[in-house]
């Protein structure tokens, strides 16, 4: 943490990051509103996968740090967003890999319209539409009316 020059303050340390695409996005989409700092083990051989997925889910923008070979002859740490980070590993990265990535300044303002799948994948699993828009809602923050009404929209549509 102390060599990735990302400022972390509170911080969590998640081990290794998950090997399937779906689990690892899932994992990612709890990273990106946590206002902690997150530090996690990755397989150089999924590092550019994992760096891609960080960069769409979290925002290209988003500070990180990929640390290499760590207390040893040929440490490396390479500074920047997720954006330029990801394509830097595109070309391939070996040695042992911890990432960390910068703690989100808080969960950014969304449209109703972008919850939208948000609420029908909950209503897939069997949860009324009126209490998926709810739960919803509620985390993210919007107008439950809004969303609703977005999500008859997208129905309609």
């Amino acid at each position: 943490l102390a060599l990735s020059g990302v400022g972390v303050g509170h911080f969590a340390f998640d081990g290794f990051a998950p090997r399937k695409d779906g689990a690892r996005r899932q994992w990612l989409e709890s990273v990106r509103d946590s206002t902690r700092a997150v530090s996690f083990f990755e397989s150089p051989h999924r590092l550019a996968a994992t760096l891609s997925t960080a960069a769409e889910v979290c925002g290209a923008d988003r500070e990180a740090a990929v640390c290499r070979e760590l207390t040893k002859t040929f440490e490396e740490v390479v500074r920047g967003p997720l954006g330029e980070l990801a394509t830097w590993a595109a070309d391939g990265v070996r040695g042992e890999i911890t990432v960390v990535i910068s703690a989100s300044s808080g969960p950014e303002a969304r449209r109703p319209e972008e919850l939208v799948g948000e609420v029908e994948e909950k209503v897939g699993e069997g949860v009324r539409l009126k209490d998926a828009t709810r739960e919803v809602s509620a985390v993210h923050g919007v107008s439950r009316r809004e969303l609703y009404e977005a999500v008859l929209a997208a129905r309609e549509g």
